[in-house]
C-alpha cells in the first residue's frame, strides 16, 4: 500500500476512513503507542473497546497462536482491533503466512503491526518491502522544531501559562522532538507554575534539568575529563529515573555527531544553533579523529542492541569505558 505520513493517518481516521492493516514504525515509540490507541478508540464502540481490543507481543506469542487469534472473525457485526508489537520478530515464512491469512481483509477488523524504535527496519530489506506492500505503512519521526513549538503552545494555552522566547528555545532544544518527553515536561511545568504566570529559562533549567539532552551534555563532559565513576553513576541515575537505554544511546550519538560538526566547522540547523557555543567549548577537548572514532563506536553499540547481542545497561557502561579509553 505504500508509505504514508502521520498527518495522512490522522486525516483519514478523523474522516472515518480506516485501513484493515497498518504497520507503524519509527524512532518515536510514544507516538506509535498513542497512534495505536487512537485508531482503536476511533474504530471500536466504547462498549467493545475493553473486550475487542487485543494487544499481542510477537516476541512472546508463537506465530501459530497469533494465527489462531486472527482466525476468529467478529460475530454479529462486532468490530475487532489487534495490535501486534515487534512483528519483525517472526521468521519470513511466518510473516508470509500471517499476511496471507488476513487477506482478503474484513471491514470489521483492523490489524496493526508495530516495530519499536530500537529495532526499526531497513527500508531496503525484504521484510519492510513485504509488509509495506500489504499494509498502510506509517513512519513516526521525531517532531520538527516547528511542530514541537506548536505542541508546546497548545498545551500551555490549555493550562493558562505563557513562556518567554528564551525559555521556549531552551525547551525545544532539550526535548529534541521527543513527543513523550514533551507531554511529561509540560505537565511538570504546569504543576510548578500557577495559571497566568510566565515560564522563564530559569524555570526550564530547574524543572527540566533531569532530561536526557541536558544530562548527556554533562556525560560527554565527564567522558572528556576521564571521570569514569561519575559518568557511570550518571548513567545509572538516568536509567533509575526512567530513561531507556536506547533513548540514552540516541542522545549520546546525536551529541557526538554535533560535536564533530562543530569541530569541523559546520553549522547546526538554525533552530539548534543556540547550542553551538557550548558544543564548541566541549569539542575543543577532543581531536577530530577521536570524535570520528566515537561516532563509529556508538553506531556499533547501536547495532549490537538492535540484534540483542548484549544487555542494554551493560552495553552503555562498556560504551562509556571504551569512549574514555579512546
Amino acid at each position: 500500500m505504500g508509505l504514508s505520513s502521520t498527518q495522512t493517518l490522522r486525516t483519514d481516521i478523523t474522516k472515518g476512513k480506516f485501513k484493515s492493516l497498518y504497520y507503524f514504525f519509527g524512532v518515536d515509540d510514544y507516538r506509535i503507542s498513542e497512534a495505536v490507541k487512537y485508531v482503536a478508540q476511533q474504530f471500536l464502540p466504547d462498549k467493545q473497546l475493553t473486550t475487542n481490543f487485543r494487544r499481542l507481543d510477537a516476541r512472546r506469542t508463537k506465530c501459530a497462536d497469533l494465527m489462531a487469534e486472527l482466525s476468529v472473525f467478529p460475530m454479529l457485526g462486532e468490530r475487532q482491533v489487534f495490535a501486534v508489537a515487534d512483528f519483525q520478530s517472526y521468521k519470513p515464512t511466518e510473516i508470509d503466512r500471517v499476511l496471507k491469512l488476513i487477506d482478503p481483509p474484513d471491514s470489521n477488523r483492523i490489524v496493526i503491526f508495530t516495530t519499536p524504535a530500537e529495532r526499526a527496519p531497513d527500508k531496503r530489506k525484504a521484510f519492510f518491502k513485504r509488509v509495506s506492500a500489504a499494509a498502510e505503512t506509517v513512519e513516526f519521526r521525531r517532531l520538527t522544531s516547528e511542530e514541537t513549538q506548536r505542541q508546546i503552545a497548545l498545551k500551555l494555552a490549555k493550562v493558562g501559562l505563557e513562556m518567554d522566547p528564551g525559555a521556549a528555545e531552551l525547551l525545544v532544544g532539550l526535548l529534541a522532538g521527543n513527543r513523550g518527553a514533551l507531554e511529561n515536561e509540560i505537565d511538570k511545568l504546569a504543576n510548578y507554575k500557577k495559571p497566568g504566570e510566565t515560564i522563564t529559562p530559569i524555570d526550564i533549567q530547574t524543572v527540566v534539568s533531569g532530561y536526557e539532552a541536558l544530562t548527556v551534555y554533562q556525560l560527554a563532559e565527564l567522558i572528556a575529563k576521564g571521570e569514569t565513576l561519575k559518568a557511570l553513576a550518571l548513567i545509572k541515575r538516568l536509567l533509575a529515573e526512567g530513561s531507556t537505554p536506547t533513548s540514552l544511546l540516541y542522545f549520546v550519538g546525536q551529541h557526538f555527531v554535533d560535536l564533530y560538526l562543530v569541530k569541523t566547522g559546520h553549522s547546526l540547523e538554525a533552530w539548534r544553533r543556540w547550542l553551538e557555543s557550548g558544543l564548541r567549548t566541549q569539542a575543543a577537548q577532543f581531536t577530530e579523529g577521536q570524535l570520528g572514532e566515537a561516532i563509529q563506536l556508538i553506531a556499533h553499540v547501536d547495532a549490537e542492541l538492535r540484534w540483542k547481542r548484549t544487555l542494554p545497561e551493560l552495553a552503555l557502561d562498556q560504551l562509556v569505558l571504551k569512549l574514555m579509553a579512546r
